[in-house]
C-alpha cells in the first residue's frame, strides 16, 4: 500500500502544480490552458483511484499520466508545443517533473510486481486440460 500512496502522491503533486500554473500562467492560453486544467482534474481522479481501487487500471493510468505529462513538457522545452516554449528553470518545472518520475516509477513497479508479465507459453501450462 505504501507504493500506491507514493504513486498517488506523485500524480497528485503533478496535478497540483498544473492547477497552480493554470491559475497563474496558462489560464487564458488557447490550447495549453485547457490541457493544464484537464491534467489537474485527471491527475486528482487518478490519485483517488490509486488509493481506493486495488486494480491494475489505476496503475496503468498513473504510468500513462506521468509519461504523457512529462513527454508534453519535454516537447514544449525542445521544439515548442502550441506556441509554448518552456525552460528547465522554475520550481514548478522541477517539482512537476520529479513528481511525474516518482509516479511513473512507483506505479510501474507495482504494476510489474502485482501483475507480472507472462508469456503465452506460461499461460498454456497454467490452464488444466480436460
Amino acid at each position: 500500500m505504501k507504493m500506491r500512496m507514493l504513486a498517488a502522491a506523485g500524480v497528485l503533486v503533478s496535478a497540483a502544480v498544473h492547477l497552480y500554473l493554470w491559475f497563474h500562467v496558462f489560464r487564458h492560453a488557447h490550447v495549453v490552458g485547457p490541457a493544464f486544467m484537464v491534467n489537474a482534474v485527471g491527475g486528482t481522479a487518478i490519485a483517488v483511484l490509486l488509493v481506493t481501487w486495488r486494480h491494475w487500471v489505476p496503475l496503468v493510468l498513473a504510468v500513462g499520466f506521468g509519461v504523457a505529462t512529462l513527454g508534453a513538457f519535454i516537447i514544449a522545452a525542445t521544439a515548442g508545443l502550441y506556441g509554448v516554449h518552456e525552460h528547465w528553470t522554475t520550481w514548478e518545472v522541477w517539482t512537476a517533473a520529479a513528481a511525474e518520475i516518482v509516479g511513473i516509477v512507483a506505479a510501474g513497479t507495482l504494476l510489474l510486481q502485482e501483475y507480472p508479465l507472462r508469456s503465452g507459453h506460461q499461460l498454456q501450462h497454467s490452464v488444466p486440460s480436460p
